[in-house]
């Protein structure tokens, strides 16, 4: 049994904006986002492109939902597709900070994504009333100001505030969950899934230790947890009983288990020359995420799909090296290896590039068998602040402006997508 007592009792509250993408190209487009029919489509021009985002009425009428194919959505006279504008978004999301601003410091204010944030306004009722009335007032006025609809959800911390809002809010508009509602309100949610945190490997295991609810979770021996799943078990256990104790400065409760990189090519890649380009793009990026986080790791994995025109199909096969690296090259003769052995030969539209078994950079013992290891490293360091001061272009590998190359393109996109 958890004792509530001992708990703060914060004001958190947790702003969704609602089709964030969609509902600010509604806008855009002087169409409202609640009653259009429209889709954010990564290229108009390719019938394979995805649905980057779906307005509400879209997703209900149509069944069209975010990762959807352009060739999915019905041909139908009502609905508009438009391509992206990511600088726009992104724009409009720090407005909407500011907004959010006006209710507490930038302290209490926790960005989660560009389209969900936290705000704590503890100790301002007294300006601006309940945190239910605060809700409403941010409400009323993101949609005055900027026409766009929006969920809070409402809790003693964070979680609470985010379970709140996916679990009630966003189909009521705004939910108050106090430690005492997690009983009636969480207990009963299956499959576990849905529960903020929860991904369904997670759930596969959860499943086989006989744990279906969130309540089942709550009342499973702990010791029993921590066993099998480490500090994470622990933090499953509490958080089926809605404790979260971080802070609203620190990062919300995750654990980085492994850098990665997907690209669907914008067309078949038939000559394994082109796809070794490609992959070396993505190894450099990946490894430049590794450096950024300063993390090194173990196990490399390569993921091809091949090109439907060819009965599709593909492989996602991983190597692990015996010492953690966040080496480029490292990588990249890695995935060679791993394309060399499995490779089919078909046509390639699909690559995929991760580095898991993470551990710390700096713990990573050299080897006295590699004199020019420490070098290796180094550069790669160097190139990461060339780019940070320069561009992301100031300084490419060779491959990049070959014509398979596919880094300069993606260096003008924001978020993957086009930009304006």
């Amino acid at each position: 049994m958890v004792d509530y007592s001992q708990l703060d009792r914060n004001d958190i509250l947790c702003v969704d904006m609602k089709s964030f993408y969609a509902s600010c190209s509604a806008v855009m487009h002087g169409l409202d986002p609640l009653s259009c029919y429209l889709a954010v489509v990564s290229d108009r021009s390719r019938q394979g492109s995805v649905v980057l985002a779906a307005s509400p009425k879209l997703k209900k009428e149509f069944g069209v939902r975010t990762g959807a194919r352009l060739f999915e959505i019905p041909d139908d006279p009502r609905i508009q597709i438009v391509e992206p504008q990511m600088n726009l978004y992104l724009r409009i999301s720090v407005e909407i900070t500011k907004l959010l601003s006006r209710y507490a410091p930038p302290s209490a204010i926790h960005v989660y994504s560009v389209d969900e944030s936290f705000i704590k306004i503890d100790g301002t009722a007294s300006l601006w009333g309940d945190a239910a009335t605060v809700a409403k007032k941010i409400r009323f006025e993101m949609d005055k100001e900027f026409q766009l609809p929006c969920a809070v959800g409402i809790g003693p911390n964070r979680l609470m505030a985010k379970l709140s809002l996916d679990l009630e809010a966003k189909k009521k508009g705004i939910a108050v969950w106090s430690y005492e509602d997690v009983p009636s309100k969480l207990w009963p949610l299956a499959p576990l899934s849905k529960m903020w945190g929860i991904g369904k490997p997670l759930e596969r295991r959860l499943n086989r230790m006989g744990i279906f609810t969130v309540g089942q979770l709550a009342q499973y021996d702990l010791k029993k947890l921590e066993a099998a799943f480490g500090v994470i078990g622990n933090q499953l256990y509490y958080h089926a009983w809605g404790v979260d104790l971080s802070e609203m400065g620190e990062p919300l409760p995750q654990r980085q288990l492994s850098f990665s990189k997907s690209q669907i090519l914008l067309r078949d890649y038939s000559k394994r020359s082109e796809v070794q380009h490609v992959i070396l793009e993505m190894c450099e990026e990946v490894a430049r995420r590794a450096r950024e986080h300063k993390q090194a790791g173990r196990t490399i994995s390569l993921g091809i799909g091949y090109s439907k025109e060819e009965s599709g199909g593909g492989f996602y096969r991983s190597r692990t090296m015996e010492r953690p690296t966040n080496t480029t090259m490292d990588l990249y003769e890695a995935c060679l290896a791993l394309l060399r052995e499995f490779d089919s030969g078909k046509a390639v539209r699909k690559i995929t590039v991760a580095l898991s078994r993470l551990t710390a950079a700096e713990s990573v013992q050299l080897d006295l068998f590699q004199p020019n290891l420490w070098k290796s490293q180094m550069i790669g360091y160097t190139i990461d602040r060339i780019r940070r001061k320069h561009g992301p272009t100031a300084l490419l590998r060779a491959v990049s402006y070959t014509e398979a190359g596919t880094a300069r393109r993606r260096a003008s996109l924001t978020g993957g997508h086009k930009a304006y």
